[in-house]
């Protein structure tokens, strides 16, 4: 059981009518052919030969220590899970998922140096010509003292300059290049590229990554991103990517305070005023090139004491590289500027975001946006504005609710999943996949490709061990209540978990982890828990039904030999064994028979369960030995 997450209007299939199974198995077979496009892909890599990096050298402890913060659990995770598969002898590819501002660019760091110590290049490809300045500062500041050379390459270098880098690059005398998608050009070439690292791979485009994949067979790959779900996360589901999430944020970090509503001059004018008394700076996002100007005027005659200036895409490059060094530098406080700002860009001192027009920006936008302010110690603000006079869009208002409710640190993936939900999951794996993620949800989905890549990758026999679904009908009243677990994710996740449990001891840990989460179990979830044990215990002895049919609790599927057909009988009188459908029928006793602890009592709610569970270890365990070996 998950929560729908796919086209706008979900088609809803009647109880009883085939159409539901027949989606499935539309999808389901769609879903194959995926499986074995990823798997041959998967195993191209996996057979090609990489470079094994060598352990760390002295050096890269050296350097390691030198990292002014303390590294957090996650991160230190991450980047052990980062060297050792760069030391395995085929092609890393994997992604990492951390929010914004949760130290990615020191992991990239770190195994750009480790790369460059077993003498291979490393190409670093980020989206915006600031951040190859921003990258290009952070990296020499962090390798110097050590014999690394690291090259910028962006439409901020004259032609003279790329001329040489690329001659550099060809020869192998720069060691790290960092640079837009300009390093994707035919006239790039390496001496011996070892590590390609992709940052905010989200914003890249599929030409972009086209002639990355090209690279990608025989060079270990390292992506980053702070909200990656709808484009990378099915191959991360799947397996066919290895995944590392970031979710503890750096020390002394606090949540960005958020405010939606319409716009208003008073409030951005104390806005402005209150971050220049504590000596911080203002990103101001206007997104229209032909009317910043206008708005940084109006501004100066608002805040006459501020000092302003603007940056878009369309200024000339020493421009633009003039004014962002300058906002480094505290030379002014108010930054006007275009979403040019959104990706990566680390100003410390910059602490509140004033964002124009906020209903017309995408959701993973807004949030990296919101991103670029209370990277330090300082407290953040972040004001998301639309006209008053105007009213909002459908979607604008989903997208705007979801920013302000997600303002904790570390809600990058929740942001991203929304986003998912909002747009639908149609761009996940090309057009014609999408009316099938429609049909059955995103959930129920990658399920499917993840069993079928499973399937692919250990063959039938062994993934049909672990995906057995076993259906569970009975007039009982087990469920989780709202009053007793809140969260309507949280609940789904219990339900898909109980629903997967095999054994007793799956559903004692659940049951301890809901008693010491949230106190004493209600009925109705001691009930649920009871179905949870039966459906395991079903499992076990290989039966996928286990429904109620009128007088009848139907089994199957089950073979019985002569002398289990007469315990049935005996035990059960009335019962029906049905050998061409492998199924039995085991007959319900009635009150005057029934009377295991309080004699007289109807069978029902709380007798039932009890029963269908002695029922079924009377049917089937004189057969579970043989049917085990």
């Amino acid at each position: 059981m998950s929560k729908y997450v796919g086209g706008e209007s979900p088609t809803v299939h009647r109880i009883g009518s085939g159409e539901w199974q027949k989606a499935k198995g539309r999808a389901r077979k769609a879903v194959r052919q995926i499986a074995g496009e990823l798997i041959r892909l998967y195993a191209a890599r996996t057979s090609a030969p990489g470079f094994a990096f060598s352990p760390d050298t002295p050096w890269q402890r050296e350097l390691e220590d030198a990292f002014s913060y303390v590294e957090t659990t996650d991160q230190l995770s991450t980047i052990n899970e980062v060297k050792a598969d760069m030391e395995k002898p085929f092609p890393m590819d994997r992604i990492i998922c951390g929010d914004v501002g949760y130290g990615k660019t020191e992991i990239a760091i770190r195994a750009a140096f480790k790369a460059v110590q077993d003498g291979k290049q490393v190409a670093v490809l980020v989206p915006t010509t600031l951040l190859v300045q921003q990258h290009s500062a952070t990296f020499n500041e962090r390798y110097s003292g050590f014999p690394v050379k690291v090259a910028g390459l962006s439409r901020f270098n004259s032609v003279k300059e790329s001329k040489e880098i690329i001659g550099e690059l060809a020869s192998g005398s720069v060691d790290v290049i960092i640079g837009t998608h300009r390093l994707l050009s035919s006239d790039v070439n390496f001496k011996d590229l070892g590590l390609v690292i992709v940052d905010e791979e989200q914003r890249f485009g599929v030409e972009q990554k086209e002639s990355l994949k090209k690279l990608r067979t025989t060079v270990d790959v390292l992506a980053m991103s702070a909200t990656p779900i709808p484009r990378t996360l099915e191959m991360a589901v799947t397996g066919i990517r290895e995944m590392s999430t970031i979710t503890t944020p750096p020390e002394e970090r606090h949540p960005i305070l958020t405010y939606v509503g319409p716009s208003e001059e008073a409030q951005i004018i104390a806005a402005i005023r209150r971050e220049m008394l504590r000596d911080g700076q203002v990103f101001y996002v206007h997104n229209r090139v032909e009317s910043i100007d206008r708005v940084a005027s109006h501004l100066q005659t608002l805040i006459p004491e501020a000092r302003i200036r603007v940056a878009h895409g369309q200024m000339g490059e020493h421009l633009l590289e003039d004014v962002i060094l300058g906002f480094w530098n505290r030379d002014f406080d108010v930054l006007v500027c275009t979403t040019i700002v959104e990706s990566g860009l680390d100003i410390a001192n910059a602490n509140t975001l004033i964002v124009e027009r906020a209903d017309l920006f995408g959701l993973s936008q807004l949030h990296q946006l919101r991103g670029r302010v209370g990277r330090g110690r300082e407290r953040a603000y972040a004001y998301f504005l639309y006209p008053a006079d105007q009213p909002l869009t459908e979607l604008a208002h989903d997208r705007l609710t979801t920013i302000a409710a997600n303002t904790e640190l570390g809600a990058g993936m929740r942001v991203a999943l929304k986003d998912l939900e909002i747009r639908g999951a149609g761009n996940l794996l090309g057009g014609e996949q999408s009316g099938h993620i429609a049909d059955v949800g995103f959930d129920l989905y990658m399920r499917m490709v993840g069993e079928a890549v499973q399937d692919y990758k250990s063959g039938i026999i062994e993934s049909e061990e672990k995906h057995r679904e076993c259906k569970v009908e009975l007039p009982i009243n087990a469920h989780l209540a709202p009053e007793y677990v809140p969260g309507e994710r949280l609940r789904l996740d219990l339900y898909r978990r109980l629903a997967d449990v095999t054994t007793d001891e799956a559903v004692d840990e659940i049951h301890n982890e809901l008693v010491d989460r949230f106190g004493a179990l209600p009925p109705e979830a001691e009930k649920l828990l009871g179905v949870a044990r039966l459906r395991g215990r079903a499992k076990s002895v290989k039966l996928t039904e286990v429904v109620l049919q009128g007088k009848y609790l139907r089994l199957a599927p089950i073979t019985l030999s002569e002398s289990l057909q007469l315990k049935l009988m005996r035990v059960y009188p009335g019962s029906i064994y049905k050998s061409t459908t492998n199924s039995v029928l085991v007959a319900l006793p009635s009150a005057k028979t029934w009377a295991p602890s309080s004699p007289g009592a109807l069978i029902g709610d709380t007798s039932l369960l009890p029963w269908a569970t002695e029922a079924i270890e009377n049917v089937t365990i004189p057969i579970s030995p043989t049917k085990e070996s």
